[in-house]
């Protein structure tokens, strides 16, 4: 029978002797958790009352409650005694220190952007003075993070419009939450908003989800079936694209005839694009997979991959495969090349509506 002599103080040799294996950091022994339920039961308790009361050496289970903040010593009960502590408290106990490394990490943050912000004066001063039309108007941002905290600069200072084009389909979870808090401060402020997807965003519910919130605050969203360049476009006057085969690089443009085309490139595109369901209807669902084939059955007639359609319309290439299959079924065509021929024939008399729209989506 174990005595209370073996204490709180021995944790390692405790643990050994009674066989229970050692607990990952955060993470409590099975004998700590039987501990801490018999402690919650009653005022206070010693080791030796435990170790009788369960059949364990207790010792290192105390230590190991103790280093939790799950266990204190009890008020007026001599060093041996223990009493439990609530889940809450001990949580608060436990983060105080991660809290306050936390609020001088923010204080050393906030210090570094000051010192920064004091260059912003002599930096666009500089700028003002530097030859029109040089190369600093277009700016190569290969950093991911750094194209990120970009953006938000940009969404934080814009006054006006901002107007962006996303081809690709629906959007990553992980972008639409980081996104969704920067758009609604912009909307309260005022500030227009268009955005044009993908008709294969509609089926994102995460996408559509993101949209319903951003257009009770006034924001105008549509969707196109091809024909998108990845870019947005602040005031005006600085637009971001997308740099072909350089993922999360981002190609800032500050040049206004450039801005300009980015521009009329994005309002040519916007009569063109349906508004944005937040619900689809199985009408428009066969209304929107209607125009995709004809789409698919276009880049099919000028001879592109699968994996380039894919690409061009925002969805898998699997779907895509998926949808040329249905189509080559239709036309009665035996192979790609076949299927080819049969299009090429037909392609005349199909319709073409996003053929007007500048931008190609080989550019995204």
């Amino acid at each position: 029978m174990p005595t209370d002599a073996e204490g709180a103080g021995g944790a390692e040799g405790a643990a050994e002797a009674d066989g229970s294996r050692v607990p990952l950091a955060g993470e409590l022994s099975p004998t700590a958790l039987r501990l801490y339920a018999y402690a919650v039961e009653r005022h206070a308790f010693t080791p030796a009352e435990a170790a009788t009361a369960l059949g364990v050496r207790a010792g290192a289970a105390v230590t190991e409650l103790a280093a939790a903040h799950l266990l204190q010593r009890a008020p007026g009960g001599g060093p041996e005694r223990w009493s439990a502590v609530a889940p809450r408290a001990a949580a608060a106990r436990a983060l105080a220190p991660l809290a306050l490394k936390v609020r001088e990490t923010h204080d050393e943050m906030d210090r570094l952007r000051g010192r920064l912000e004091e260059l912003v004066p002599a930096y666009e001063a500089g700028s003002a003075r530097r030859e029109p039309g040089g190369g600093e108007r277009l700016e190569l941002v290969t950093d991911l993070g750094a194209v990120r905290g970009l953006i938000s600069e940009l969404v934080a200072g814009c006054e006006r419009e901002l107007l962006t084009s996303q081809p690709g389909g629906g959007r990553p979870l992980e972008t639409l939450e980081e996104a969704v808090g920067r758009d609604e401060s912009l909307l309260a402020r005022g500030v227009r908003m268009r955005t044009i997807y993908q008709h294969t965003a509609r089926y994102s519910r995460p996408t559509a989800a993101y949209v319903e919130r951003v257009t009770a605050l006034g924001a105008q969203v549509r969707t196109l079936g091809d024909g998108l360049m990845r870019m947005l476009i602040f005031d005006g006057h600085t637009g971001l694209m997308a740099v072909p085969d350089r993922t999360g690089a981002a190609l800032v443009v500050r040049e206004p005839s450039v801005v300009h085309f980015m521009t009329a490139a994005f309002e040519r595109s916007w009569p063109a694009a349906r508004p944005f369901p937040t619900t689809v209807s199985p009408e428009a669902a066969r209304s929107l997979s209607d125009e995709l084939r004809k789409t698919i059955v276009r880049l099919l007639s000028e001879g592109l991959e699968d994996k380039v359609i894919a690409r061009r319309l925002g969805m898998s290439e699997r779907t895509c495969q998926r949808h040329i299959a249905e189509i080559m079924r239709a036309v009665g065509a035996k192979s790609r090349f076949q299927a080819g021929y049969l299009l090429s024939a037909a392609a005349p008399a199909a319709p073409e509506p996003e053929d007007s729209a500048p931008g190609r989506a080989d550019t995204a």
